[in-house]
């Protein structure tokens, strides 16, 4: 999903306070606010302004003391602020959509960033009596909230929903060459309204915040929670919609290249819990198929089930891109992929143990490091585990090839090289790869492809060290 932090410079965000529209970052002009109550503002701050002026000079003369004259001015302001929200609200409740107006749900393509891999979904509310076109985008977040990278990795972020011109979002998608899809939903007066309504109240600043999770509460599921929150029974979304049965790994696997750090980042990251197959509802934590299932819905009208779609069509397309020709860099790319390093981290284990076999003499720095690197790794998945609220990193099975306990068996090796229980360690570890073999295969949990070389080499390491530290005694 799409990932706007609150200065992106492409998006005019907004931030809708009290009842009204009082944007951040963009004057919006061209809202079509000024025939809604904001001359009346003026006027009123006009009166106030007349009142500052002269209240010097007629303080002066009914003899005021000068703290007096201090105060006022602050207890004014105070009622300029209050009354300013009053306004607002005002001008808000006055904004009705006029019959021309149409709101879609918009979904964006796939970007070439890791985090662009999934698309995105907005709304889009167009009035053209109104002067209105604006979207409603629940992907966007404050690079500068407080802990903000704590709250991150604790699964603690709140998103927000944010407004803006529609201008302002498709061209920041064409610059990034992203297809836009627009799909106008086939409502009537009423229920536009309602719904338009609705986004206007969600993006006030006290509404606007969500804890955000990347399968069920995200920027795609929110556009079909509000609407089925706005039209219950009304809309049908169980006829139509039947993809190809999924696990949440194969639809997330299908977005992402397999032999990219990112993407291998992620699929350590996430536990078994991810190796369910996922609903027809579970799949629209994807923008794509959430506009699959709009495509798919009805909704009740006085003549019976309407398609919920009135109109269906591609806004952008991306401009095709000529294959890459090999470069320096494509080859770097490939020198430095996952599973080139993890294949030759895995030789490598396998000609150090057999050259360790062959000379009778165990090198313990190559266990030590093994100890330590997969101990540290394991140790950062249970933090993720039981340390976070991520519910995707919850019953990782990662942990058998990464085990934290080496961090242990690592700090008593400077103790002791070589003993009984270490060897017997080894064999506990060789269990838990044919463990992790098994989970593989009977669909527990899916590993990533390019960790498999390594997981070969260490198995034969654990296999050579276990026998190697018998020998030893």
């Amino acid at each position: 999903m799409a990932l706007f932090g609150l200065n992106s410079p492409y998006f005019d965000l907004a931030t809708l306070n009290f009842c009204g529209l009082n944007f951040r970052g963009s004057s919006l002009h061209g809202l079509g606010l000024h025939e809604l109550g904001l001359r009346r503002e003026r006027s009123l701050s006009g009166h106030f302004s007349a009142f500052f002026k002269d209240h010097n000079q007629s303080a002066k003369k009914s003899g005021e003391s000068s703290k007096i004259r201090v105060i006022r001015p602050f207890l004014v302001l105070w009622l300029i602020v209050l009354t300013s929200g009053v306004i607002q609200a005002q001008s808000t409740a006055e904004l009705k959509l006029s019959q021309e107006a149409e709101i879609s749900v918009l979904t964006v393509g796939p970007g070439t960033a890791l985090y662009d891999r999934f698309g995105h979904s907005a709304f889009r509310v167009k009035d053209s009596i109104n002067n209105i076109d604006w979207t409603f985008n629940y992907g966007t977040y404050d690079f500068n909230a407080p802990n903000f990278y704590g709250k991150f990795v604790r699964g603690q972020l709140l998103y927000s929903l944010s407004a803006g011109y529609f201008s302002g979002f498709i061209n920041h998608y064409k610059k990034q060459n992203r297809s836009v899809r627009q799909q106008v939903l086939n409502l009537d007066s009423e229920q536009k309204e309602q719904l338009f309504s609705f986004l206007m109240w969600n993006a006030q600043t006290a509404n606007k915040d969500y804890l955000y999770d990347f399968f069920y509460d995200n920027c795609a599921t929110r556009i079909r929670d509000v609407l089925v929150s706005n039209l219950g029974d009304q809309l049908n979304y169980t006829t139509g919609f039947d993809p190809t049965p999924m696990s949440f790994r194969e639809l997330i696997q299908a977005q992402v290249p397999y032999n990219d750090w990112g993407s291998l980042g992620m699929d350590v990251a996430i536990g078994a819990v991810v190796d369910v197959p996922a609903t027809p509802w579970q799949f629209q934590f994807l923008p794509k198929y959430v506009a699959e299932a709009h495509a798919a819905a009805t909704i009740e009208s006085p003549v019976g089930p309407q398609n919920l779609i009135k109109n269906d069509e591609l806004l952008f397309e991306p401009r095709e891109t000529k294959a890459p020709e090999l470069s320096f860099s494509i080859v770097l790319s490939f020198l430095t992929s996952p599973l080139l390093i993890f294949s030759i981290l895995g030789l490598l284990l396998v000609l150090r143990s057999w050259w360790d076999y062959q000379r009778n003499k165990r090198c313990i720095y190559t266990d030590r490091a093994i100890w330590l690197i997969t101990g540290i790794i394991g140790t950062l998945l249970l933090l993720l585990w039981f340390g976070t609220d991520h519910l995707a990193t919850k019953m990782n099975y990662n942990l058998l090839w990464a085990a934290p306990t080496s961090l242990i068996v690592f700090a008593l090796s400077f103790r002791q090289k070589s003993a009984p229980w270490m060897g017997q360690y080894q064999l506990f570890l060789v269990l838990m790869l044919v463990l992790m073999v098994m989970h593989q295969f009977t669909g527990v949990q899916s590993f990533a492809p390019a960790l498999w070389p390594l997981i070969t080499g260490l198995l034969i390491r654990f296999i050579y060290s276990r026998s190697a530290i018998k020998k030893e005694q």
